[in-house]
């Protein structure tokens, strides 16, 4: 098995967030990295760097997922935003269409409303850096398994599966697992993408909704009673050529380990059923009962069960970590599901 982390992921290191309408540290830090990075080397793994972050290869399957203009967006709005009088640092949203807007605004606050769904994502002046080679690693573990490598895995930070064609939302910039599920659709002609994290992976849905050769399917807490509120209703089943090919399982806030493996279950049974040649696994380990975004009641021992499961599925896989915030147990829970992977 091949692993991936670039250290320019900790470029990005916002040192505060806006939740629940206090200002906090923000869960989404560097410090994931190194209790991911501590799971992954009690599985007796190493880390591998990626040979570069920004290259016209990853740039050109970016454009593929994400629009022109919010590629831009990402790029340039710290230097413009510095240049406001009265700026904060990081640059961060005051002001959303709700409704949706009609006009596309040329002013940077206007952008970083338009842009940023939430005030989860602020931007510094390195951020751009770090989300590109959280992106990058991405691509290196999915690169790694069209060399042959039957499971690969990335550590990225920022994750990505909030992130839509033109916006960032919930720590999530550039769309890691779209961006693996891309680079496999130039050797696969269907490909799943199976999303365990505890909360909807709407930016992905968004993404592929309209398609058929990319299945999405998400099991997560209800979003009327969690993020990302406003989609992954069982109800989103894909349009045009995606009808059926995108599946929602909401579970019920507080759900335990067997509600979960359960629904996990039946979620791999519909993606069976849509006989993808390869799997994207958007890995969330915020499931614990620990995990500070709080919302499911899982264990580690559970996670070990995550991993049989997984390694049931029988196909070449790409695992792209998503959530699992900094508690005592995160490197643990990645260590029993890579040992559950691999029958240990």
């Amino acid at each position: 098995m091949k692993l991936f982390y670039h250290p320019d992921q900790a470029l990005h290191a916002p040192a505060s967030i806006v939740l629940h309408g206090q200002e906090m540290p923000s869960p989404e830090s560097t410090r994931r990295a190194e209790l991911l990075a501590a799971g992954v080397t009690a599985c007796g793994f190493n880390l591998l760097e990626p040979d570069d972050v920004d290259t016209p290869r990853l740039r050109s399957r970016l454009s593929r997922i994400h629009s022109a203009r919010y590629l831009a967006f990402l790029e340039t709005i710290h230097a413009r935003w510095s240049r406001l009088q009265q700026a904060s640092g990081p640059v961060t949203s005051s002001v959303h269409p709700c409704g949706g807007g009609l006009l596309y605004p040329e002013h940077p606050i206007g952008q970083a409303g338009w842009h940023l769904h939430d005030l989860t994502c602020p931007i510094d002046a390195d951020s751009f850096r770090g989300i590109l080679a959280s992106a990058a690693t991405a691509q290196a573990a999915a690169e790694a398994l069209l060399g042959g490598h039957g499971t690969t895995y990335a550590l990225c930070r920022p994750p990505g599966h909030h992130a839509g064609p033109d916006r960032a939302g919930g720590f999530c910039f550039l769309n890691n697992a779209a961006l693996a599920a891309t680079v496999l659709r130039e050797h696969f002609s269907r490909v799943a993408i199976l999303d365990i994290d505890l909360h909807h992976g709407n930016g992905t849905q968004d993404i592929f909704y309209y398609r058929g050769d990319v299945w999405t399917g998400s099991l997560h807490v209800d979003p009327r009673q969690s993020y990302p509120y406003f989609w992954g209703g069982a109800n989103e089943e894909g349009m045009g050529e995606g009808l059926g090919a995108n599946v929602n399982l909401p579970l019920p806030l507080g759900s335990d380990a067997a509600r979960y493996l359960d629904a996990l279950d039946a979620l791999s049974a519909r993606m069976a059923a849509f006989r993808p040649e390869a799997a994207v696994v958007a890995l969330g380990l915020n499931a614990h009962r620990d995990d500070p975004a709080g919302g499911m009641a899982l264990v580690t021992d559970d996670f070990h069960a995550v991993g049989r499961r997984l390694a049931a599925l029988g196909l070449p896989m790409v695992l792209v970590q998503e959530g699992g915030y900094p508690t005592e147990s995160l490197g643990a829970n990645l260590t029993a599901l890579l040992k559950g992977l691999f029958g240990e």
